[in-house]
C-alpha cells in the first residue's frame, strides 16, 4: 500500500445529529446494499466498512487521497438526497490514529448515547462480518477491528462503565414502574420481533410483567418469539384494532414510517380515557406519530427521551470514564504504531487534541 493512502472514519451520529434527521440518514436494507455497491466501486477507496445504527451511520475506510473521502461523500449524500453542505454542518471525521481511537472509544461503549451501553460492540461486529463476507476489507481495516473488538472488551472487562441501568430496556421499565407503579397487571403489547424488543421485553418480565403479546408483519416470526417469551402472538392486521387492550407498546420494527397514527391512539383512548398508555418507540424512523405524545394520559418516549433519562445514571460510572479513555488511548496507540506503515501514518509526537462532539470518546451517551 502506497504511503498516500489513509485510514479514516466518516460519519454522522447523535451528538451533532437530531432524531428527525437520523431518521433521514438511516440506511434500510435496500440502501444499505446500493451503498455497498457504489463504495466498492469507487476509485481509490481500497477499503471499507459501513456501519449503520439507531445513532450513527459511519464509514470506515482507507482512501488513496482527499478526493476519494469527496467522492464517497458526495455518493452518500446523492444515495441519502441530503444535500452536502448540510451533511458538512453535522459530519465527524478522523484520520490515521484518531480513526483508530474513534473505533475502540465506539466499541467500548465510551461514544454512546447510553454510556458503556454494549449493542454497539455487537453492531460493529456485524458490520465487520458483512465486509468480510463482501469482500471490502483488507490488512489495514482486518488488523484494526480485530483489535479494537479486543481492546474495547478490555476496557469493558477493567473499568465499571457497564454498571448501573444503562440500557434502553432498562430504563423502559424504570419508566414503567414510575407510571404504573406495579407491572403485574400490565399488558405489553411488542411491535416487531427484533432483538432491541425481544430484550426490553425480557426486561419487563424480569420486574414483573406477565401478559405479554408479540406482533409482527411475519406471524411466523411473531409466533417464534412468543413461543420463546411464553408469550401470545398477535397477527399484525389486529394490531390497530387491539391497541386499547393494552397498558404498554413497545415499537421496534424496521418499518420505512409510522405505523400508529394520531388518529389511531386518539382512537384508542377512547377506549380507556382514565388509564394511561405508554409507548416506548425504540425504532429509527419512529414507529409512532410524536403528536401521539401530547395527547392527555399518553406517555410517549423515544430513543433520545430514553437517553436522557439514562444520562442521570451516568454519574456513578464518572469516574471510570478518565480510566477507560485512558485505556483507549494507550491501547489505540500501540495498534496505530503497527498499522501506520500500512494507513499512511506515523505516530504523532504527543497525544492529539481531544476531538470535537461526535468523533470519538465524549461526554454524551448512545
Amino acid at each position: 500500500m502506497s504511503s498516500s493512502a489513509q485510514l479514516f472514519v466518516l460519519g454522522a451520529s447523535h451528538h451533532t445529529t437530531p432524531l428527525e434527521l437520523r431518521e433521514k440518514l438511516a440506511l434500510d436494507a435496500a440502501k444499505m446494499d446500493a451503498l455497498q455497491v457504489a463504495l466498492a466501486a469507487l476509485p481509490g477507496l481500497r477499503e471499507f466498512t459501513v456501519l449503520n445504527t439507531c445513532n450513527r451511520v459511519e464509514i470506515y475506510g482507507v482512501a488513496e487521497s482527499a478526493d476519494t473521502r469527496e467522492r464517497l461523500q458526495q455518493t452518500f449524500c446523492e444515495l441519502q438526497a441530503i444535500a452536502p453542505e448540510d451533511f458538512a454542518r453535522i459530519r465527524h471525521t478522523a484520520d490515521g490514529l484518531r480513526a483508530v481511537e474513534h473505533a475502540v472509544t465506539v466499541a467500548a461503549g465510551l461514544d454512546s448515547q447510553m454510556l458503556g451501553e454494549t449493542e454497539i460492540l455487537g453492531q460493529l461486529k456485524e458490520a465487520y462480518a458483512v465486509a468480510q463476507t463482501r469482500r471490502s476489507v483488507g490488512p489495514v481495516l482486518n488488523r484494526v477491528f480485530q483489535k479494537t473488538f479486543q481492546h474495547a472488551k478490555h476496557v469493558r472487562t477493567h473499568t465499571a462503565i457497564t454498571e448501573g441501568n444503562i440500557s434502553v430496556a432498562n430504563v423502559a421499565v424504570e419508566l414503567a414502574l414510575k407510571i404504573f407503579g406495579d407491572l403485574a397487571s400490565a399488558r405489553v403489547l411488542l411491535l416487531g420481533a427484533g432483538e432491541i424488543g425481544e430484550k426490553t421485553a425480557r426486561a419487563f418480565q424480569s420486574r414483573g410483567a406477565r401478559d405479554l403479546t408479540v406482533a409482527s408483519r411475519t406471524l411466523e416470526r411473531a409466533m417464534s418469539v412468543a413461543t420463546t417469551l411464553g408469550a401470545v402472538a398477535l397477527p399484525w392486521d389486529q394490531v390497530h384494532t387491539r391497541l386499547a387492550d393494552h397498558s404498554i407498546v413497545v415499537a421496534s420494527t424496521a418499518a420505512p414510517g409510522a405505523i400508529i397514527t394520531l388518529a389511531e391512539v386518539v382512537a384508542a383512548m377512547r377506549d380507556r380515557p382514565s388509564d394511561p398508555l405508554f409507548f416506548i418507540d425504540l425504532a429509527l424512523p419512529r414507529d409512532i406519530d410524536p403528536a401521539a405524545g401530547e395527547l392527555e394520559n399518553v406517555f410517549l418516549y423515544n430513543l433520545d427521551d430514553l437517553a436522557k433519562i439514562a444520562e442521570q445514571n451516568r454519574e456513578a460510572r464518572a469516574a471510570e470514564v478518565g480510566r477507560a479513555k485512558l485505556m483507549v488511548g494507550e491501547r489505540s496507540a500501540a495498534l496505530w504504531k503497527k498499522i501506520a506503515p500500512l494507513a499512511g501514518g506515523s505516530l504523532p509526537p504527543r497525544r492529539p487534541d481531544p476531538l470535537p462532539p461526535g468523533c470519538g470518546a465524549s461526554a454524551g451517551s448512545g
